[in-house]
């Protein structure tokens, strides 16, 4: 005679997420997004804020900063001198502001994530971290195992130095691990200290790179589908469901690898972030390819796509994204909000945007989402998702 135990937290939410669904596919394991949470520093700054601080006076620097579309942004400013001037931060410093503060963002991220899934520490079997403010050996992954008690058996990767194209990196990754493993926790986490991946001097190189990037976290749970039960769409929250990911397309812009990028900076003694004034208009004229296979994969258009989630990457990229693809500034409208709010969050942006989606809760069953990002590379990474 069998015994009926109560159930823990972790087999009611694993309930919630295994019903039966009608929109698998045939035999192929399709993960969902069955939660998100997101996390940034302390204090958030205006742009006029940041200009003071650092004691900015040139026209043409101020107006890079005050046209950005930003108005604010979550940072952690150097230590001021005894004359009010921001001291500089060595390259060991920064790397470990970059620790303390990935670490401290991360952790609140992926308890949230964990909070908005119904599920505990103990539930996760794989982490997955990405980053490219910082670099740690162990990795973040293996810091936040340590740090927030998960189990030291959790699978883990890092995906370090990819840029802001890098959550749709990781979450290509870890999809494909939930897959594999049907039933099992897969954490998504894009932590990005950006405080600590900063030049300070007066050229214009920094200063288009010091007027974007913004401190941030995000995290998100996936669960794929059971061979022979399914899945279906936890109760948290009640009208924005699970999507499925239905695939990936990338696209690499071999011309332009040099665009974007992260590299020493001898006379500064630290690593130095560059932006070339035309990747906007690269990323534009790359971006209907890319896109369209990605749809053509599903058999669809662009018309189909209910839901768009792009890469706050900064005014002038999600115009040109948003002019070649043909979408309404409606369709960007969390991007643009997160861009107003926190800056360029780098690779958890669209997570952000992703959070904002949900509680806004205008998606229905059936709905079709594109996520796209962009970094160096150059390159624009998509997938495609249904709820």
């Amino acid at each position: 005679m069998g015994v009926d135990l109560p159930m823990t937290r972790r087999d009611s939410a694993r309930t919630a997420l295994l019903e039966p669904s009608t929109a698998r596919k045939e035999g192929t394991p399709a993960a969902r997004i069955a939660g998100v949470g997101t996390a940034t520093t302390e204090r958030s700054y205006t742009q006029r804020e940041l200009l003071d601080i650092f004691r900015i006076a040139d026209p043409k620097v101020r107006s890079v900063f005050l046209n950005s579309a930003i108005e604010r942004r979550f940072l952690t400013v150097p230590p001021l001198d005894a004359d009010g001037a921001v001291v500089s931060e060595p390259q060991g410093a920064l790397l470990a502001k970059h620790k303390r503060l990935a670490l401290d963002m991360g952790a609140r991220a992926v308890r949230a994530c964990l909070e908005n899934t119904g599920l505990e520490l103990a539930d996760i079997d794989y982490l997955c971290c990405t980053t490219t403010t910082g670099f740690l050996t162990p990795g973040l992954s293996a810091h936040l195992i340590r740090e927030m008690g998960i189990l030291p058996r959790t699978s883990r990767i890092d995906v370090v130095g990819m840029g802001c194209n890098a959550g749709l990196n990781a979450l290509n990754a870890t999809a494909s691990w939930a897959s594999a493993n049907p039933g099992k926790v897969a954490v998504l986490l894009c932590a990005e200290a950006c405080s600590a991946a900063y030049v300070i001097d007066g050229s214009m190189r920094t200063a288009v790179v010091n007027s974007l990037f913004g401190d941030g976290a995000a995290a998100i749970a996936l669960i794929a589908d059971t061979p022979d039960t399914g899945y279906a769409a936890p109760d948290v929250p009640p009208t924005a469901g699970a999507p499925r990911i239905l695939g990936f397309a990338s696209h690499l812009i071999t011309d332009a690898i040099d665009a974007m990028r992260y590299d020493w900076d001898d006379a500064q003694g630290k690593f130095s972030f560059y932006l070339d004034p035309h990747v906007p208009y690269v990323v534009g004229a790359n971006a209907e390819q890319v896109v369209d296979r990605l749809l053509d994969g599903a058999g669809l258009r662009r018309s189909d796509i209910g839901h768009w989630l792009v890469h706050s990457g900064g005014k002038k990229v999600i115009d040109a994204v948003r002019v070649n693809l043909g979408l309404t500034r409606h369709d960007v409208r969390h991007t643009t909000d997160v861009l107003r709010d926190y800056g360029n969050l780098s690779s958890g942006s669209f997570l952000f945007s992703y959070e904002r989606l949900l509680r806004e809760g205008t998606t229905r069953a059936g709905d079709y989402g594109v996520l796209m990002t962009m970094g160096p590379g150059s390159t624009i990474e998509t997938a495609l998702v249904q709820w």
